[in-house]
């Protein structure tokens, strides 16, 4: 720091010296060139009246009368003498100075009077500087001689040492006081915030701080601060991720972390690439006044995704659905993210509203989604979207083609409903690369599934992945009896997999799950504080009760949000002691309003618990509190650790990650998770009070022995489905679906086998 002080400081004095050099070069030269014409002005007067007097003294024809008169003018300031001179240059009168330095007649009077106009001169007598002004003599219309007045220059000169000599001055005084007032800018400004930095950055490596609200105050680097921000977090990510492996290593576990998916994913893809499709993007931009805002959509794909993308320099192709996307991506449509330190591609897909309309909100969530919940919404199909739904597919394929078109063996991981033709389309055309696609959604029976009037196609694009994976294995199990039935293909039920037009696809099950964390600086960095004031918390909403309950959703028919109202209000039917004791908080985003079916819904349910609370509710009290708005993470975490009970009562899902959701939040091991029997999670948290949704009274009845038990059975339950959820994490199930795909063997089938299979196909 202090050769970085002495070289601004250096830098400063020479940037310094040499602009008043400059400066002082200017006014010298101005100051000179001033004093010349007041010279030469001084000069013509001077010259114009004694002109005068010896034209009339030249006539009387006395020398002797035009020396006297040349002598009285030449007791002048800086004036050297006059000398006339007739026409053939003959000196005819000289003041005594003048006679001395003047020996002939000067060119300039020689010029004067063959010109027959005043001449100004500067020229050296020796090494002084002398400015001589010469003009013709007249009488009446003749040119008669000529008038020579000399000035000494010298002081012009002594006057341009002077100002260099008080500029030199100034300049020193300025220098000292500059690099006085720098060294005080350098010391308040920029060496006591960086040894602050300094001192932060060392309690951070010694462990000792591990917050970004600790970060001292850098707002003179910026630029700089961020990225030591960044850099800081790295550390403690790097900190905490030996740290828990060092833990794993001493428990003999074999927890999956992000750090340890990465590494592995890293080495199974063998130098390779991961691209990952999906309809909802990681990050999403959108317009905050005039400036642009990076959203990151709540998601558990992200989570478990990003470490993978980010160890192999992946690519993530979706569909830009910001108000501001457009303005931030190149021309290939391309951006590196994460914002804060890029490490993988997002490449986004446009659709126009049509597109999307058709194929998204139309096929996708008014078609499949029913159909596939079975929760007794008609599904609606309609050939328009249809037509919608396979275009898009066409469109993201030709990304994901367009991505891969120079990667060797590429690894290509489809999300969701919204691609089930995509898998096909890609083998097609890269029949080298390894396809995978996670359907996060139930797949019904083959009954229910053959209502959808192109089951043979969705089946047909789904057959062309390598692996299918859906939740639990019930799903995979109906899928493969709906492909027994549409398609001709040769299902192997000992091995789930499915041969047709020489592919072999696998069906497993890859439950999905959360990130649960025991470092508890990360969890109170990332949630906030274990206590959460509940009192505080209920007089936001306007409510005052001992008893909490909580419900999150996004609203839609699936989740039983409706008869999770009722067992609440069958609950304070039966027992009444819990009436002004218990209430029950349901926080449901809205979801699809634009659709009739889910336009309907929210206000039947903003009517259903209306009904409840006129029914039961007091001045200070009501039963139900619907907050029916987009709430973040960190809101819904408040709710999560205050509540006495969680319902999460869906009458059909794939997973249902919010019963995982509540039980990461409690690390204080208590509350009580209420499940339906319908969704994936309850295969695994067999510790909740599993329950039929349909069933009010039995819901109601789990309401009660949820408030009713004991501290230490709520303990005990949740202590074990904390431990499954640790065990079977988000990274487990993104590192055994992205490591099961990269193992497949691609010619599953060899040629003896394709020439004794197409033998048989013949015969």
């Amino acid at each position: 720091m202090r050769l970085l002080s002495v070289r601004l400081i250096v830098s400063l004095i020479i940037g310094i010296t040499l602009v008043s050099l400059g400066f002082s070069y200017y006014q010298v030269v101005g100051e000179k060139r001033v004093l010349r014409s007041d010279l030469e002005r001084r000069a013509e007067v001077l010259g114009e009246s004694v002109a005068g007097n010896v034209e009339k003294s030249w006539e009387s024809g006395s020398e002797r009368g035009l020396q006297r008169l040349v002598q009285r003018f030449g007791n002048r300031e800086h004036l050297l003498g006059v000398a006339v001179y007739d026409k053939q240059g003959r000196q005819v009168a000289i003041t005594t100075e003048l006679g001395q330095v003047l020996k002939a007649m000067p060119p300039e009077v020689a010029h004067a009077i063959a010109d027959r106009h005043g001449e100004n001169s500067f020229f050296r007598v020796g090494n002084n500087p002398v400015h001589i002004f010469a003009l013709p003599l007249h009488r009446q219309d003749e040119i008669i001689g000529g008038l020579a007045v000399v000035h000494d220059a010298t002081y012009i000169r002594a006057q341009s040492l002077l100002t260099w000599r008080e500029a030199f001055l100034r300049m020193l005084v300025q220098v000292f006081l500059i690099a006085f007032i720098t060294v005080l800018i350098v010391r308040w400004s920029i060496t006591g915030p960086i040894a602050q930095a300094a001192q932060w950055m060392r309690a951070l490596r010694m462990g000792r701080i591990s917050s970004r609200q600790q970060m001292p105050d850098l707002e003179l680097f910026k630029p700089l601060a961020w990225e030591v921000v960044t850099l800081a977090e790295s550390l403690s990510q790097a900190r905490t991720a030996a740290e828990n492996e060092a833990r794993l290593r001493e428990a003999s576990e074999s927890r999956w972390t992000a750090d340890r998916l990465a590494i592995q994913l890293q080495a199974r893809l063998d130098g390779g690439r991961l691209f990952v499709v999906s309809n909802r993007e990681p990050y999403m931009h959108r317009h905050n006044g005039k400036s642009l805002e990076v959203i990151v959509p709540p998601s558990g794909l992200v989570t478990a995704l990003e470490p993978v993308l980010n160890a192999c320099d992946g690519t993530w192709i979706a569909h830009g659905s910001g108000a501001a996307d457009a303005e931030v991506v190149d021309a290939q449509d391309r951006l590196r993210v994460p914002p804060d330190d890029p490490r993988y591609t997002l490449r986004r897909v446009w659709l126009t509203k049509e597109e999307e309309e058709g194929y998204y909100y139309g096929f996708a969530n008014e078609g499949l989604w029913p159909l596939c919940h079975i929760a007794h919404t008609r599904p609606i199909f309609r050939a328009q979207d249809w037509a919608h739904y396979q275009e898009v597919n066409r469109k993201f394929t030709a990304a994901v083609l367009e991505e891969i078109k120079d990667i060797h063996n590429p690894v290509v991981l489809v999300q969701d409903y919204h691609f089930a033709l995509m898998p096909r389309m890609i083998k097609e055309k890269r029949p080298d690369a390894r396809v995978a696609i996670f359907w996060h959604i139930p797949w019904p029976n083959p009954e229910a599934f053959g209502i959808c009037p192109w089951q043979r196609q969705l089946v047909d694009g789904l057959l062309g992945a390598d692996l299918i994976g859906f939740h639990i294995q019930s799903h995979c199990n109906n899928f493969l009896q709906t492909v027994d039935r549409v398609v001709e293909s040769r299902v192997d039920w000992e091995h789930f997999s499915v041969s047709r037009q020489n592919h072999r696809t696998i069906v497993h099950p890859f439950p999905i799950s959360v990130d649960l964390t025991d470092d508890e600086t990360v969890d109170n960095e990332r949630y906030g504080a274990n206590y959460v004031d509940r009192s505080a918390l209920l007089h936001e909403i306007a409510v005052d009760a001992p008893f909490v309950g909580v419900g999150v959703d996004r609203v839609d028919y699936t989740k039983g949000i409706q008869e999770r109202f009722q067992a609440v209000e069958r609950f304070l039917e039966k027992y009444p002691k819990y009436r002004q004791q218990f209430t029950f908080v349901q926080i449901g985003a809205p979801s699809r309003t634009h659709i009739k079916r889910y336009h309907d819904l929210m206000a039947e349910l903003e009517a259903e618990a209306e009904r409840i609370n006129w029914r039961f509710q007091t001045s200070k009290w009501k039963p139900i509190v619907f907050l029916n708005r987009q709430h973040n993470h960190e809101e819904i975490e408040r709710y999560y650790r205050a509540a006495d009970l969680c319902m999460v009562t869906s009458l059909h899902d794939g997973m249902n990650l919010v019963a995982k959701e509540f039980l990461a939040a409690r690390r204080d091991e208590r509350g009580v998770l209420i499940l339906s029997q319908f969704t994936g999670a309850a295969r695994e948290l067999r510790d909740a009070l599993l329950v039929n949704p349909y069933d009010i009274d039995q819901t109601a009845e789990a309401i009660r022995v949820a408030l009713e038990m004991e501290p230490e059975e709520k303990q005990m339950r949740v202590h074990r489905m904390r431990r499954i959820i640790k065990e079977q994490n988000i990274y487990r199930w993104a590192g055994s679906l992205i490591t099961e795909l990269c193992e497949l063997r691609l010619d599953a089938m060899d040629p003896a086998q394709q020439k004794i299979r197409g033998s048989v196909a013949a015969a």
